[in-house]
């Protein structure tokens, strides 16, 4: 009786220590959990500021890092990384960089002297030019037919028109592309070329096209369809590369017609959603000398992807016979550049101008130099219009594109709210002689992070088409009167705030 009530005891005592020892090593695993999310959080603050970038992003950054544990780590190094210096691929190889620079230079040299600029408003742009030829060698290029498409259904058709009549080659490459009946179309278009024997490369993006079935891709290897995706992303180097993602656009047929702007493959761009209702883009038909350079782009990618060098052979690069003079540079962008070319164009092509600025964007998130010029631009007295969907596909991005409206109209810039649908299109205007279109947002993912292409325009004509089109799409939307919008419910305002912090980050 004794031995059992002392059994009891002793056993007691056994399960209280190991209870007593489990706790402790908890606390101990707990303390280090702590200890080394402090530690990393130190270093990573560290890195941050020794980087010197943009001191929103920065302090954006050190927020998340701090404010949520671990998380925010995780976020940072899945999407704070910029390499814009570090290089994500080498062009050694490329030796038609090395012409194009050449070439670039002498134009550079010879530009003062070219006869259209006894055309003032062109001569007025002559700095954009130079920029572009400076800071991405893009070549400017002088003989050109322009198609405008205001959307996505005329956009493939052309496209499928071209591609059926394609002779020696089909080279594209698209964000998005997804594997529904307008990927059908052009699944099927491609496989019928294949069969004829053309020769075709295919790019896209792995995570823009992420619902892209391998059945759909396998049935166009089968075919004989060269197909590459775009940055794969991969456990454990995802990290690396699903922050910079190939928002390309871009369709090259016998390198005589090219293809560039807002629309991906996907039925949506055709037909719409049920949520956001028809979707309104831009894009464009090029036939002439500026399709050289989206082939160029085209193949510095295919390099990227494939470590295949395409080549100058005068089958991608003919001699086309175009009458129409239209001046046109096709700029690249990305984080394996040296500089932001097309977010430096834009704001060169603001600042020069005297009438008016037209802008049509899906994502608004300028940065404080894109922020007060544009500012200082109303303020002085220019005509600044910003063109934002009054609905979005992507709630962060809209509530921080809402969050600079009270601003602006402050300074006197007309805000309008797409509701006929989504606008998608990225489009800038500028003074009846310049227009840009292409994948480009006014945005810090397009500006720093994705890899981009715009055609830029020097034309009277093209851009006073664009700006018939910018009031068209003004007719469908609601402008933002201020009165209205100082009256909007704290609960907005909160949303759009929050957002606005997670804005850089985005």
């Amino acid at each position: 009786m004794i031995l059992g009530l002392n059994c009891q005891i002793f056993l007691g005592r056994d399960v209280n220590i190991r209870e007593i020892h489990m706790g402790n090593v908890l606390t101990h695993i707990g303390t280090l959990i702590v200890f080394v999310w402090v530690i990393a959080s130190v270093i990573t603050t560290f890195l941050l500021l020794l980087k010197n970038r943009d001191p929103v992003k920065t302090v954006s950054w050190i927020l998340v890092v701090w404010l949520v544990p671990y998380i925010g780590l995780f976020f940072y190094f899945l999407f704070g990384q910029y390499f814009r210096k570090q290089k994500i691929f080498s062009r050694k190889g490329l030796k038609d960089l090395e012409r194009i620079g050449r070439i670039s230079q002498r134009q550079i040299k010879d530009l003062k002297n070219t006869e259209f600029l006894k055309d003032e408003k062109i001569k007025s742009k002559v700095n954009i030019m130079t920029l572009l030829l400076n800071n991405s060698k893009a070549i400017l290029t002088e003989w050109n037919d322009v198609e405008i498409f205001g959307n996505g259904r005329n956009t493939f058709d052309t496209m499928l028109k071209a591609i059926e009549k394609a002779t020696d080659h089909i080279h594209i490459e698209f964000y998005r592309w997804e594997s529904d009946s307008i990927g059908e179309e052009f699944r099927k278009a491609l496989i019928k070329k294949a069969a004829e024997g053309i020769k075709i490369r295919m790019i896209y993006d792995d995570v823009g096209s992420w619902k892209l079935s391998k059945a759909y891709l396998e049935s166009l290897r089968e075919a004989g369809v060269k197909v590459y995706a775009f940055m794969p992303v991969s456990f454990p180097w995802f990290t690396s590369t699903i922050n910079y993602r190939n928002h390309r656009k871009i369709l090259v047929v016998d390198g005589e017609i090219g293809f560039v702007g807002g629309v991906n493959i996907a039925d949506k761009y055709a037909t719409g959603t049920k949520k956001l209702g028809a979707w309104r883009d831009t894009h464009l038909g090029i036939r002439g000398e500026a399709v050289n350079s989206l082939q160029t782009i085209f193949s510095m990618d295919w390099y990227f992807v494939s470590g295949f060098i395409i080549g100058s052979h005068a089958r991608y690069f003919p001699k086309i016979n175009v009458q129409t003079r239209n001046l046109i540079q096709i700029t690249a962008s990305g984080p394996d550049s040296d500089w932001a070319s097309i977010f430096q164009a834009y704001l060169i092509a603001i600042s020069s101008a005297r009438d008016y600025v037209y802008i049509s964007t899906p994502y608004f998130s300028p940065n404080e130099s894109i922020r007060k010029l544009i500012h200082a631009l109303a303020l002085s007295g220019v005509d600044v219009r910003i063109l934002l969907p009054a609905n979005s596909d992507s709630t962060v991005a809209y509530w921080n594109s809402l969050s600079y409206i009270s601003r602006m109209m402050e300074a006197g810039i007309k805000v309008y709210l797409y509701e006929k649908g989504f606008n998608h299109s990225k489009v800038l205007m500028v003074d009846d002689i310049f227009t840009s279109v292409g994948t480009a947002n006014f945005d810090n993912r397009s500006f720093d992070l994705n890899f981009e292409v715009n055609a830029l325009i020097y034309n009277e004509k093209i851009t006073r088409e664009m700006v018939e089109m910018f009031h068209d799409d003004l007719n469908h939307s609601q402008r933002v009167l201020p009165s209205e919008w100082k009256s909007r419910p704290l609960k907005q305002k909160i949303k759009e705030s929050t957002c606005r912090i997670l804005g850089p980050l985005y």
